[in-house]
């Protein structure tokens, strides 16, 4: 099992903290494993936690009363959520879920502040990473007031997808996922990939999307 100060190391927000930095964070920070289908914090709940993502795959996503969901974004080992918690109780902006069996490492808001003062650095970090998600956040809104479904569902291909073997492949993603995403209902997002992989741009193995083909600007 990787330790702690290991996983600490390749998280983005603690980039230029020292070995010793690393090692007072790792003293209070805690490992949770959570199966497929947990629930780790509720949109609307008290914050005091930050989660760091040792293993698996989560969802961050909105919720309406009706049972209507939005799906801000899929992510998985390296990445983190909660990062506001570390700076006010307020209550979480959204919920996050586990799509598969996950390892969490978790540090609370007054562990977290008491290396802060300790390790100035780790404020500068914080700060940047929170405009980059502030910046991440103002590009779904833009593409959901600007860009048509089929604009939307093709910047949801290209966010979630990787290199793999001089390809871009996305982890698994059902139709539903991506509906949620863009704000469109299943069946057209069914519709569109259905016309993308008939004129050869993409390819679907065990609910991967594979992008065979630049994808047209318009459909």
């Amino acid at each position: 099992m990787e330790s702690l100060l290991d996983l600490l190391h390749k998280v983005e927000l603690f980039d230029g903290l020292s070995p010793d930095q690393l090692t007072s964070l790792a003293a209070v920070a805690k490992r949770r494993t959570f199966p497929r289908g947990a629930v780790i914090i509720v949109q609307g709940d008290e914050s005091h936690s930050l989660y760091l993502v040792a293993s698996g795959k989560l969802k961050v996503y909105m919720s309406e009363d009706e049972g209507k969901e939005v799906i801000l974004n899929f992510i998985g080992p390296g990445d983190y959520f909660g990062e506001l918690a570390l700076l006010d109780a307020a209550p979480r902006m959204a919920s996050v879920m586990a799509t598969e069996a996950t390892e969490l490492v978790i540090i609370q808001r007054a562990d977290f502040r008491e290396c802060l003062q300790r390790n100035p650095k780790m404020g500068d970090n914080l700060m940047a990473q929170l405009a980059r998600r502030v910046r991440s956040l103002g590009k779904i809104v833009s593409s959901l007031a600007l860009l048509d479904v089929y604009g939307r569902v093709a910047q949801v291909l290209l966010s979630q997808s990787h290199e793999h073997e001089g390809i871009r492949v996305t982890d698994r993603l059902t139709h539903q996922d991506i509906a949620n995403m863009v704000g469109a209902s299943r069946e057209m997002v069914t519709k569109i990939l259905k016309d993308l992989k008939l004129g050869g741009y993409i390819d679907v193995e065990d609910r991967r999307i594979l992008l065979k083909e630049r994808l047209p600007a318009r459909w």
